[in-house]
Parts: structure tokens; sequence; C-alpha cells
């Protein structure tokens, strides 16, 4: 995964997100509701500009590891796919209905972690050791180029 540009930015957003049937039904379990939920999560993300790194759809729950927009809210992002994935399963597939008879597909919880290519580790390092400090190399390079010394080369 690599940075994108932005109109005013240069960074990355992906989080992995695991959306859960409500009372963790095994629908999935169907091997014709899986392909159609694949399929209308895979709508849902292009049509919303999404970009899709990984999906995994197992018996009780499904798997999304996605890159969006900054634009987008996590949360606006989690409503367009559970609201727009339960509207369309449940048009392809009516007998949902009997069993969700409340009308709600998708418990009300979610599970989300931002993902990146560093640790919390390294980003602690990089801003106690690199920010605001000039380096002593840096130092050394400014004082070789200039004859005339500083306060804070001492």
């Amino acid at each position: 995964m690599e940075l994108r540009s932005f109109s005013h930015g240069y960074g990355q957003i992906t989080y992995h997100i695991v959306l859960v049937p409500k009372y963790r039904y095994n629908i999935f379990y169907n091997k014709r509701i899986k392909k159609d939920c694949e399929l209308i999560l895979s709508i849902i993300c292009a049509k919303n500009s999404y970009k899709i790194h990984a999906m995994e759809v197992v018996d009780d729950h499904v798997h999304l590891f996605l890159e969006f927009h900054p634009s987008n809210s996590l949360s606006e992002v989690i409503q367009y796919l559970k609201g727009g994935s339960s509207y369309s399963l449940f048009k392809l597939h009516p007998d949902l209905k009997k069993r969700y008879w409340g009308g709600n597909l998708w418990s009300s919880g979610k599970f989300y972690r931002s993902v990146g290519n560093v640790t919390a580790d390294t980003i602690k390092h990089y801003i106690k050791e690199s920010q605001g400090k000039p380096s002593e190399e840096s130092r050394l390079h400014r004082f070789m180029r200039s004859k005339q010394r500083r306060l804070d080369d001492f």
C-alpha cells in the first residue's frame, strides 16, 4: 500500500472493518447469500470509491480491509456498507425477513481498526527524535558552509 495524494493532503486511510449479522446468525453459510453479499459490498465500494484491499465473508461475519478518501468519515462508510447491503440482500432474499423481522440485518455494533505501514512505536520514535531538533550532521554541515557561528552551534 502506498500513500496517496489528495487535493489538500497526502496520506493513507485504511481500516479493518468487521460487520456482524444481528444475533450472529450463520446466514452466510448459504453460498448464494454469501456470494450476493460479496458482490453487493463490492458494488457499494466501487460506487463510493472505496478501495477493497481484502474481503472475506465467513459464516457469521464479514471482514473488510478498506481504503477511502479523507472526506469520508468511518461512520459514514460503515453506514453505507450496512444500509446498502441489508437493503439489497433483503430484496434478493426475502426469506431473510423471516429471520430478521425487525428489519435490521446487521448488529448495531461495529469493529474497526486503523491499519498502516508503520507501528505506533515507530511514529512515537519519529516524533520524539526527529521533530524540531536539528541533527548533529546538519549542525556540522551548517558550520562548514558558513564561517559565522550561531549561538545554537555551541
